[in-house]
């Protein structure tokens, strides 16, 4: 059975940015929630909306800088 591509290698697979550092975060928002049970989840909406906001940029820059480096990807300036 050949593979769908027909057997051509295609590159390293891209990190998902967002995606990685919100689960990242959310598994961290877990673990201070259990270690610290007395922290009130007030204090904690403002750093996890910070934090997805972040992760956010992070993927966006990613992705740009990406399509930069690729050939025939639009350069500005």
């Amino acid at each position: 059975m050949r593979p769908e591509n027909g057997g051509v290698r295609r590159g390293p697979h891209r990190t998902d940015w967002m995606a990685l550092l919100s689960g990242l975060l959310f598994i961290g928002t877990g673990v201070v929630f259990i270690t610290r049970p007395g922290i009130e989840p007030v204090f904690m909406l403002p750093v996890v909306l910070g934090g997805l906001g972040l992760a956010g940029t992070i993927a966006i820059l990613a992705r740009a800088i990406r399509r930069q480096d690729r050939p025939g990807g639009r350069s500005h300036g």
